[in-house]
């Protein structure tokens, strides 16, 4: 009697031993969670914390790229990660694929105990499965990427072995979630509602940033372009504030576009448009400038509402550090040279130093509200 009731107890030690490793698991990945906003930081607190209890030889989380419906490698332990870096797996196919489009769980304790598997072991002797656990993140009933995990040394196929993977990938898409939203609200607090583009607060930011890293890096330089379209108050008066803000929102993505993807574009305020162009000096920049100046005077805007307007702006250029060396000081010169062009000629570009360097259209600048006609 007495025998088999210290083989209880011990047996209880044990089950209380476990138990106390699996809260001091999930404690740690709770702290994770609570304690930082970087998802890469806690994605690997919750995968190294599920590699330490399940031990095994290889395991990744691969995401899903909505816009490609294909799953990535975004972590991945035991692998060549050189390889799988660049790796895409649409959905339905292989093993995380088909978890990942159907949403299941698929787990193989020893794929040479399953007819299927040991045939495919077989097949991709290189691979060395012996077995396989593959889980869904998901929320709100969407799947968000899975966690594969291959020759674990503990039994998976136990409802306690299985209740807890499912708790860390819960854990998992919690982070996944988290990290959306504060992107989310990140990039509201960076951008403009009507455009689209970067708002003038992320532009102080950034120019900021621009002054600072060429106080580290000699040499280093940038161009601002300071733009404002011309007579802009004829439209809302002649067709109302909404063809106005669906004006601005056109325009604003012809700027973006003419810029190129190495240059940033912001909407200042009003109708009023900047320019970023890193490491870009004048003369480039001038060039730059001329070309988005003249894309502007060809283009016509709002064809879908079937007005097809045209817009002029006046355009004013400045180069750090030689026109100004702090962030007021640069906005401050493009700012006058773009109140240069608009007290001549407007439908132009003016540079620091070096005046108007556009010969107006020969037409003149076109009215901005004339409706499209025939």
């Amino acid at each position: 009697m007495r025998g088999f009731l210290g083989g209880k107890k011990q047996h209880y030690e044990a089950i209380d031993s476990a138990q106390m490793d699996h809260l001091r698991v999930f404690h740690d990945v709770a702290r994770a969670l609570t304690s930082s906003l970087e998802l890469e930081e806690i994605l690997h607190t919750i995968m190294n914390k599920m590699a330490s209890f399940f031990g095994p030889e290889r395991w990744s989380l691969m995401m899903v790229d909505e816009a490609t419906t294909e799953l990535y490698y975004a972590i991945a332990v035991g692998e060549n990660e050189q390889t799988l870096k660049g790796l895409r797996v649409p959905l339905g196919e292989g093993v995380a694929g088909w978890v990942a489009a159907t949403g299941n769980t698929l787990v193989v304790p020893d794929v040479a105990l399953d007819p299927h598997w040991s045939v495919f072991s077989r097949n991709h002797p290189e691979l060395n499965i012996q077995s396989i656990a593959c889980l869904p993140v998901r929320a709100n009933n969407k799947t968000l990427g899975v966690i594969q995990l291959l020759n674990s040394k503990l039994d998976l196929m136990s409802e306690f072995s299985l209740s807890f993977l499912r708790i860390l990938c819960d854990y998992a898409a919690i982070a996944i979630q988290n990290s959306r939203s504060m992107n989310l609200i990140q990039e509201l607090t960076i951008t403009d509602d009507c455009t689209g583009l970067f708002n003038a607060r992320h532009l102080y930011v950034t120019l900021d940033q621009q002054v600072q890293l060429a106080g580290n890096v000699q040499k280093t330089q940038f161009s601002l372009l300071f733009v404002d379209l011309d007579r802009f108050k004829n439209v809302n008066d002649t067709h109302g504030h909404q063809v106005g803000s669906a004006l601005l929102a056109e325009v604003g993505n012809l700027l973006k576009r003419a810029a190129g993807p190495e240059n940033s574009a912001y909407r200042y305020g009003g109708d009023e448009f900047v320019i970023l162009l890193p490491g870009v000096g004048k003369d480039a920049a001038m060039a730059t400038t001329m070309e988005i100046c003249q894309r502007l005077r060809e283009a016509r805007f709002l064809d879908s509402r079937g007005l097809s307007l045209g817009v002029s702006g006046s355009f004013g250029l400045a180069t750090f550090p030689e026109d100004g060396n702090s962030v007021h000081a640069i906005l401050r010169s493009a700012d006058k040279m773009m109140y240069e062009v608009k007290a001549t000629s407007r439908n132009n570009v003016a540079v620091a130093g070096r005046g108007l360097v556009m010969t107006p259209p020969q037409t003149g600048p076109r009215v901005i509200n004339r409706p499209k006609t025939g």
